[in-house]
């Protein structure tokens, strides 16, 4: 018998929603595709592939008792099929287990950006956001802005002398970044606060909310080393997009390495904020806040021990 189905429970937020999990006493199932090296007590392990919907419902015939599935499973890198595989399909299969086996809530980790979607992952978690809120359950839509692991990509660069690149004059992007910690217990509170019942959340770490150029000064200051930084137009973006735009309706391939450069651009130019749509704005303001881990204290202990744990992965973008 297990209380919680959590899907991408090797993953970085994931892995941190398991370990919060089972420190608050819960019975943890994980459908993996691959067992983790370093495997949770009180966790239940089991090989299965969630984009494999008669896997899944062959695992749930297993076990008995869950009341609450807790999704962090994502498209490793944003390609048209992966998004489409992974970030909807294989959570309408969790979803349509979860309606034939009478689960009752269902928390999914989204993503802020999905506020002002243009790139096919943003579509497709969109997408299963409506299905989500139209199917009886109760729900919880976590959408967090930036992880600590995504602006971490040029800690060890900086740290052995070279620049902190930038795009643009680094002022024109915002997030308020959480820890994976911090957003691990959030998640597992939307199981008992009914608050957070049927409803869409916008989170971020405690404030302010930094931008390039200051995640630049931190570092340095954190160095003692006088500022080094490189700055790249944003309009590159646009200039390779154009550039594979003919090829791309002719190769799949091409298409999906013209996605990575609109996420790029996109990234480049969109704050991880919470939009006001009246005013047509990022409000920081807005945004509302949760936890206590500092990206200043992050940096500091990743430039004193290393960024181990950190697995950037596709989150690295220099």
């Amino acid at each position: 018998m297990c209380d919680i189905l959590l899907a991408g429970a090797t993953g970085y937020i994931g892995s941190a929603v398991a370990k919060a999990l089972v420190e608050k006493g819960y019975q943890v199932l994980c459908p993996v595709r691959r067992m983790p090296k370093a495997p949770l007590n009180g966790v239940i392990y089991e090989i299965c592939d969630v984009t494999d919907a008669v896997a899944v419902k062959q695992l749930a015939q297993r076990f008995s008792g869950i009341e609450a599935i807790i999704s962090c499973i994502a498209s490793r890198t944003g390609g048209r099929q992966d998004a489409w595989l992974v970030d909807y399909r294989a959570n309408m299969t969790l979803l349509e287990t979860a309606q034939e086996w009478a689960v009752e809530h269902y928390i999914l980790l989204s993503a802020i950006c999905v506020q002002k979607p243009r790139l096919e992952f943003q579509h497709a978690k969109r997408a299963f956001e409506q299905k989500l809120q139209a199917s009886g359950l109760t729900y919880s839509i976590v959408r967090p802005t930036a992880f600590f692991k995504s602006l971490s990509g040029q800690v060890e660069k900086v740290k052995a002398g070279k620049a902190f690149v930038m795009f643009d004059d680094g002022l024109q992007t915002a997030c308020k970044p959480i820890s994976e910690a911090d957003l691990a217990a959030y998640i597992c509170g939307c199981l008992n606060d009914i608050k957070r019942h049927n409803a869409i959340l916008p989170i971020g770490g405690p404030g302010p909310a930094i931008t390039p150029i200051e995640q630049a000064q931190l570092l340095f200051r954190l160095l003692q080393k006088p500022e080094k930084i490189r700055r790249v137009p944003s309009a590159l973006f646009k200039v390779i997009g154009g550039v594979l735009a003919g090829p791309s309706l002719l190769s799949g391939r091409l298409a999906d390495k013209r996605e990575f450069v609109n996420i790029g651009h996109y990234y480049a130019t969109e704050s991880m904020l919470l939009w006001d749509p009246e005013l047509s704005v990022y409000s920081a303001q807005n945004t509302p806040e949760f936890g206590d881990q500092s990206l200043e204290a992050f940096y500091r202990q990743a430039l004193k021990t290393g960024l181990d744990g950190q697995d950037l992965g596709a989150h690295k973008l220099f």
